[in-house]
């Protein structure tokens, strides 16, 4: 068997029996619907926990992407679960949009709007219409996607804000949680709101079922292989994320990637002024390199792609920073105060495998997959939960797990870790 084949078989394994199984068994609110809001790192559920809007797109799109690739029916109960609790509780129809959190039985609690919450939304609606050829998450997909670009597009700087009130007023608070800086902009929000825009142009695409004659750039839809016949897409919301798309890829590479460094910088005021100090993200270096590269593959413009690869390869080269011996990565450094955080978070391992196996894969670079398989090696060996299942949250540099952060919760989800495995299962290397 192929070093690829065994890595193949490996994270399908882990995906299906220790990251999905969890969800379908542990975490099914049959008495309120959706899914419960959290599992404390001691294995202990919280049925009344609040239900984070983060928490549930992430759920719809592991399970969506799942049923997508694997075709097992019942990754697409839980897809079409987590589907319609989004609709029916998360949805503010009254002034468009998507709440922060509900309460668990499912009424708004916190009703500001955080764009990086309504771009995971689109990353998941989009996803369960790519799966199921769903019309109504691609409608709404589309009315969250026109909702970001009527109310956080910066029309004077560019760019994307992080929040609003329920109305769409100003927020003082605009922190996405409380270990970000208090700034109108970021990389993190940008990063989720390039990812789903990713996605849906992607499904506009696979979707579509009118011959559309190819647009100035020479990309013609075409028809995926689940879509039913009833539906078409309107090209000009095509025409419009693919501006969306270009411009997100000039503002990373422009105005988000540090010329000096190669690293991401985390965080903006409103001109674009870098004003938060010297801060480094290696999880998020490494999980921007593969999916800035997956934005310029998925727009098809070769000119584009060779601004963006070479970018690409600079990012995944700076990210090296947060490497350590035994595979792992280290979460962030604040250059300025000389804190860093070498944890192990999962996320950040988990992206670790893809960002590597990304640059092997298009790149050719055999010591890429090397750190791959060591990052997975380390994964294997010390944050899948093979009792309890599901991954710990992280380690610290003397291998002792993290129980007091969640097993599951607001940012405990399936969707790094189910993400990495999908992505492993997918790719041709």
């Amino acid at each position: 068997m192929s070093i690829a084949s065994q890595l193949k078989s490996e994270v399908r394994d882990i995906l299906e029996n220790n990251i999905l199984n969890f969800w379908l068994d542990k975490m099914q609110d049959k008495e309120n619907g959706g899914f419960y809001g959290q599992m404390t790192g001691e294995g202990e559920l919280v049925k009344t926990a609040d239900k984070g809007g983060i928490l549930n797109a992430r759920i719809l799109w592991s399970f969506s992407a799942a049923y997508r690739v694997l075709r097992k029916p019942e990754y697409l109960d839980a897809a079409t679960r987590a589907k319609e609790y989004i609709i029916e509780h998360f949805l503010d129809m009254e002034y468009g949009g998507t709440y922060w959190s509900v309460d668990y039985k499912g009424q708004p609690k916190d009703t500001k709007k955080q764009f990086y919450a309504i771009g995971f939304m689109i990353y998941g609606l989009s996803e369960y219409a790519r799966a199921t050829g769903d019309h109504e998450a691609l409608e709404y997909a589309i009315q969250l996607y026109e909702c970001i670009e009527e109310h956080s597009l910066d029309k004077e700087y560019n760019g994307y804000i992080e929040a609003c009130t329920r109305e769409w007023g100003e927020i003082a608070d605009m922190r996405l949680s409380e270990l970000d800086a208090n700034f109108p902009k970021s990389q993190n929000t940008h990063l989720h709101i390039i990812e789903p825009y990713t996605n849906l142009y992607r499904a506009l695409k696979e979707l579509d079922t009118i011959e559309n004659a190819p647009n100035e750039y020479g990309l013609k839809p075409y028809v995926g292989q689940f879509a039913p016949v009833n539906i078409s897409v309107d090209p000009d919301i095509v025409m419009s994320l693919e501006s969306s798309l270009r411009n997100l890829i000039d503002i990373f590479t422009d105005k988000i990637l540090n010329p000096k460094t190669h690293h991401l910088d985390l965080f903006f005021d409103m001109d674009w002024t870098r004003e938060a100090g010297a801060l480094e993200s290696y999880g998020h270096d490494i999980e921007c390199s593969w999916l800035l590269h997956e934005a310029a593959l998925v727009l098809g413009d070769e000119a584009v792609l060779r601004k963006v690869e070479p970018i690409v390869q600079m990012v995944a080269k700076a990210s090296e920073k947060g490497l350590n011996e035994d595979g792992s990565m280290i979460h962030e450094a604040n250059l300025d105060t000389g804190f860093v955080d070498t944890d192990r978070h999962w996320w950040v391992q988990a992206e670790n495998v893809v960002g590597w196996i990304n640059i092997y894969q298009y790149f050719g670079d055999d010591s890429a997959m090397q750190k791959a398989l060591n990052g997975w090696q380390y994964i294997k060996d010390n944050l899948i939960d093979r009792e309890g299942g599901e991954w710990w949250w992280s380690r610290d540099p003397q291998s002792n797990i993290n129980r007091k952060d969640d097993k599951a919760g607001f940012w405990k989800c399936p969707y790094h870790n189910s993400r990495m495995c999908l992505e492993i299962i997918e790719r041709d290397f």
